[in-house]
């Protein structure tokens, strides 16, 4: 960036309020210690957002902005620059006129990128300006979903085989050999696309699979599996290998199940991976969860509670002792609301202790600790030795037994904020599971403040939405006459995704939860310690104004947030 034009920037920067003078001197500290390109150091740093830079950009430049999610172009066009060129200079051609070829850029003032690009094409090269991962996403899409990953499997068995010398009749190879078979360029090189195709695609798990034949990998995107081109059988052991190599495991050990974990730096973010081996029929299977902090979402009014259930859990987590519970089966995002909630009452002046099994995000200013049940560190355990540490704010990262929520209730009890996690499907299902575990029903209407049942649905894709009309059938089938008298309008129509390169053609692009939560009203509580029935206590959560889970997707599929078939398919009546 040009001189003059930088302290354009950091003027408009300034006179918007969108930085301090402070950071800015911070961020000029940094980076004349390390070097490095001030707009990425003020990103990294958070003080200033990506689509605020490129907008001061395109306003002292003169060059226009454009979002590429929102526009479809010629892959004729895409196609004029060469991929590798394209993805070294993170650009991306949109259009042709005549001869001059329109180009998206996250760096226009570029000189060197503008040269090559006339030299290649023969064209006058007109940049534009848009964020370096809308032009990322763009490259997926238009050289192929995940680029790498894909053309490199499609190059066949023989071209990524050629260096290998691998036995696939399923034999298991001693140490010697996987430590050379890891050390081949193709299998770092395949590992390596593994873990990156992971980041781009933004999934929240990896499983590499050993068939009879093959071995398959799998992303799961917004809670859904989606498969890539299979990998040769030959290449599996080497791979396994290599991630246990950075996950610390022990290569050598084939029939026992092994946990770990490592950190990369993928498309210029760190990124953790969480490791689980497991021994099968046809070989090792890896488990991959994703831990990309850059992606998360740990701010409470961002995650898509309702207002009603978004209130009641600011209320209770301003409460000075009490226990919050999010109930839901796995993978639903019960620990997110959790961080969320640490993040929204995090202070210095409070002492927050967290026992985790294992810790997913490291937060700052909170003391995180990791269960290790073979060592006799479980969640009881460590919750009796938080206990002496003067804390404020306990969580507990789940409730699995008698033992670990009678400690939590005495914490809750004793002047503690506890949250926690139960493996239920409703909020009403919650108290009956705590007096299944033996806790007697005084203590939950003494201890508890509130119960938050929550599903993660996707969203559908903004850029290819259209709605569709309810027929009277389905409008009875749904019980619709219920919910509008709930929201006060009538509900006309439902909404789905067309399908479009923004979203790989699914329809949906990220997720939101739905949620139901009951607090502990007086009312609640007499029917809690008359140990009154679910439908009792679901009936009177509802005359106080809960709405259920199912009823809450329904409002969201009206609203155009979710599908119908989103609703149908993570709740039940």
């Amino acid at each position: 960036m040009a001189k003059n034009l930088k302290e354009e920037v950091i003027k408009i920067l300034l006179e918007n309020k969108l930085l301090t003078r402070q950071q800015l001197e911070e961020a000029l500290k940094i980076q004349k210690q390390k070097q490095g390109k001030l707009r990425d150091i003020l990103i990294s740093l958070k003080f200033v957002k990506n689509d605020d830079l490129m907008a001061a950009l395109s306003e002292s430049s003169g060059i226009p902005l454009i979002s590429l999610d929102k526009l479809r172009i010629d892959k004729e066009i895409v196609k004029l620059i060469p991929e590798e060129l394209a993805r070294r200079y993170v650009l991306i051609a949109v259009s042709k006129i005549s001869n001059t070829l329109t180009i998206a850029m996250s760096d226009p003032l570029n000189i060197f990128a503008i040269d090559d690009l006339k030299a290649l094409t023969r064209f006058v090269i007109h940049p534009i300006i848009s964020s370096e991962e809308e032009i990322l996403s763009a490259l997926d899409r238009y050289y192929g979903q995940g680029g790498k990953l894909e053309s490199l499997l499609r190059e066949g068995d023989e071209s990524l085989l050629k260096d290998v010398k691998a036995s696939s009749d399923g034999k298991v190879q001693d140490a010697d050999t996987l430590l050379k078979m890891m050390g081949e360029k193709p299998v770092i090189r395949l590992t390596n696309l593994i873990l990156t195709e992971a980041v781009r695609r933004a999934a929240s798990d990896v499983l590499i699979e050993p068939q009879e034949k093959k071995t398959t990998v799998r992303y799961r995107v917004d809670g859904i599996l989606q498969e890539s081109p299979t990998v040769p059988k030959a290449l599996h052991s080497a791979i396994i290998s290599r991630i246990k190599v950075m996950s610390n495991l022990n290569i050598a050990e084939h029939r026992l199940p092994q946990d770990g974990r490592f950190k990369v730096r993928v498309l210029k973010r760190e990124v953790d991976y969480r490791v689980s081996v497991l021994p099968s029929s046809f070989g090792e299977k890896i488990a991959l969860r994703v831990l990309d902090k850059s992606s998360s979402t740990l701010d409470i009014n961002k995650l898509g509670f309702e207002e009603q259930v978004l209130e009641r859990l600011k209320e209770s987590a301003r409460r000075p002792h009490g226990m919050i519970l999010v109930c839901g089966p796995t993978g639903c995002g019960k620990t997110t609301s959790l961080y969320s909630v640490l993040q929204l009452v995090n202070s210095p002046a409070k002492n927050i202790v967290t026992v985790e099994d294992p810790v997913e995000y490291e937060l700052e200013g909170v003391n995180q600790v990791t269960c290790l049940p073979k060592a006799g560190l479980t969640f009881a355990s460590a919750l009796r030795s938080i206990l002496r540490q003067d804390p404020d704010i306990i969580m507990v990262g789940e409730i699995r037994d008698f033992e670990t929520v009678d400690v939590a209730i005495k914490a809750a009890l004793t002047g503690h904020l506890v949250l926690s996690t139960l493996h239920t499907t409703s909020a009403a299902g919650s108290v009956i599971r705590m007096v299944d575990m033996g806790v007697e029903p005084f203590l939950i209407t003494s201890s508890c403040l509130l119960f938050i049942a929550q599903r993660l649905v996707r969203r559908v894709c903004s850029n290819c939405k259209e709605a569709y009309e309810i027929n009277n059938n389905l409008r009875k089938n749904l019980g619709l006459d219920k919910i509008e008298k709930k929201i006060n309008a009538e509900i006309k129509s439902f909404y789905k995704g067309k399908g479009c390169p923004s979203c790989q053609n699914t329809g949906y692009k990220g997720r939101v939860v739905i949620s139901e939560a009951i607090l502990l009203s007086s009312a609640i509580k007499d029917i809690i310690i008359k140990r009154e029935s679910e439908a009792s206590l679901l009936k009177q959560a509802g005359s106080e104004g809960m709405n259920t889970i199912r009823e809450n997707g329904l409002i969201k599929a009206a609203k155009g947030i979710t599908a119908l078939e989103e609703i149908l398919r993570v709740t039940v009546v």
